[in-house]
């Protein structure tokens, strides 16, 4: 009797604790979160409002060197064919300057919206571990990567949610 209540018992605790363990893969929607959050939204605020200012700089630039340009065609035949190629290559030159301004524009740009990533990517991760562990959850996938699921098993707007309140800028 000993014997058989010692292996019902064994048995009960091994499929108890794989009962708790053994939860469906939830999945999540990074990109939405990313890009829908209360940080990421002012991230991507900031990061247009930098961009359009400036190419609006480099535009005006572009004009004036445009203008320049028409300048020099007008005057090709009273100035010296020496003269001439001289402001001609001084212009080739401010052209490759506004060239390396605007590849400077958006190196920076894209170098700050890889930092705002990962700092939303930092605060995100601790938000589904804690999530995981109360839920029972032993998986979190991107949504990306799920073929067909249940919606249930989306947790994308708890996540946003809860990051929404942790967060709400990136500096």
């Amino acid at each position: 009797m000993n014997k058989i209540v010692i292996i019902l018992t064994s048995f009960f605790l091994i499929f108890s604790n794989i009962n708790a363990y053994t939860s469906e893969p939830h999945f999540i929607d990074l990109k939405f979160i990313l890009n829908q959050s209360t940080a990421g939204k002012k991230a991507q605020d900031s990061l247009k409002k930098k961009l359009a200012n400036g190419n609006s700089a480099i535009k005006s630039k572009e004009k004036k060197i445009q203008e320049e340009e028409a300048q020099i065609i007008k005057q090709k035949k009273v100035l010296s064919p020496e003269e001439y190629k001289k402001k001609v290559n001084e212009l080739r030159k401010k052209v490759a300057d506004i060239q390396k301004e605007r590849k400077k524009l958006l190196d920076s740009i894209a170098i700050e919206r890889s930092k705002s990533r990962s700092i939303l990517l930092k605060n995100i991760n601790p938000i589904m571990q804690d999530y995981m562990k109360k839920n029972n959850v032993r998986i979190i996938v991107d949504k990306n990567s799920v073929l067909l699921a249940d919606e249930k098993l989306d947790i994308t707007d708890e996540i946003l949610n809860t990051l929404n309140k942790k967060l709400t800028s990136v500096k």
